[in-house]
């Protein structure tokens, strides 16, 4: 039993397509991931081309110019796995993934190459129940950005990714993605937009969140989560079987916000960042 990596994704779908889909809240973002590879290209997440692996027939794993991204490890496989990209000369910025297989990832790539590993973000899948707006809601609606927002939306996917501390990809190219299928929404109050939230293309049946962001000056007046429950209603009406996002367990707000709007938890996730010998 080994690891098979390609960078071809018709062969990792035909290996690991039924795995992914056999559990798409969980497998989420490798899901939205192969849509947003199949819509743009193999350069969707910049210059160099994903990677991507399976072990035997059963699990997936993705790589980009981002944090290795893993399901569930099989026993004994993550020192294989770190074995396999090793061999593979890739410069790995992190991994993310469950506590257990992140850590041991983690672990297993610092042998091998002297790397060390530090763990830089917990987060919290949640998965969307009964959609409960915000009730009174604040004043304002929502509207599905254009090409006339281009600017802003630049600025505002920058200062979000900025915030969480993590690369989203060149905003332009985020924003001509998102544009392309409708999947970024302003709350607009008073002729202004106050808040904005996103959604990745459906997969498998289900739709992520993300991102929710809204600059500090407009903060604590109920847009962001107006803005939510609106990209929620509008993934549900659209026939989403399940809406998903995940949210920074450093952040107590946001976990309450979305917790109130209806969404629960399904499972925590850990970033190890990977630095220099």
């Amino acid at each position: 039993m080994t690891w098979t990596l390609t960078d071809d994704l018709g062969a990792y779908l035909a290996a690991a397509a039924g795995f992914l889909r056999s559990q798409p809240v969980r497998h989420t973002i490798q899901l939205s991931a192969v849509e947003t590879l199949r819509a743009r290209g193999a350069s969707a997440f910049g210059e160099t081309a994903p990677l991507f692996g399976w072990w035997r027939s059963g699990t997936g794993e993705i790589t980009a110019p981002y944090p290795v991204l893993l399901t569930r490890l099989p026993e004994r496989s993550a020192q294989p796995l770190a074995e396999a990209l090793a061999g593979c000369g890739r410069q790995l910025p992190g991994v993310t993934a469950q506590q257990d297989d992140a850590a041991q990832f983690a672990a297993a790539w610092s042998r091998l190459t002297g790397a060390t590993s530090q763990e830089s973000r917990r987060s919290r899948l949640f998965r969307l129940g009964r959609l409960r707006p915000p009730a009174p809601g604040p004043r304002g609606a929502a509207r599905v950005a254009t090409t006339a927002n281009r600017a802003l939306l630049e600025s505002w996917l920058a200062a979000f990714a900025e915030e969480i501390g993590e690369s989203t990809g060149p905003p332009a190219d985020v924003v001509d993605e998102r544009l392309s299928y409708g999947g970024l929404t302003l709350w607009e109050a008073d002729g202004a937009a106050v808040s904005l939230a996103g959604l990745h293309r459906p997969a498998a049946g289900t739709v992520r969140v993300t991102p929710v962001y809204t600059p500090a000056s407009r903060r604590r007046q109920g847009y962001g989560g107006a803005v939510t429950a609106a990209v929620s209603q509008a993934a549900l009406d659209a026939g989403a079987e399940h809406v998903v996002l995940f949210t920074d367990l450093a952040n107590p707000t946001s976990n309450a916000l979305y917790q109130r709007l209806g969404y629960r938890p399904v499972e925590d996730r850990v970033v190890f960042r990977f630095g220099p010998d």
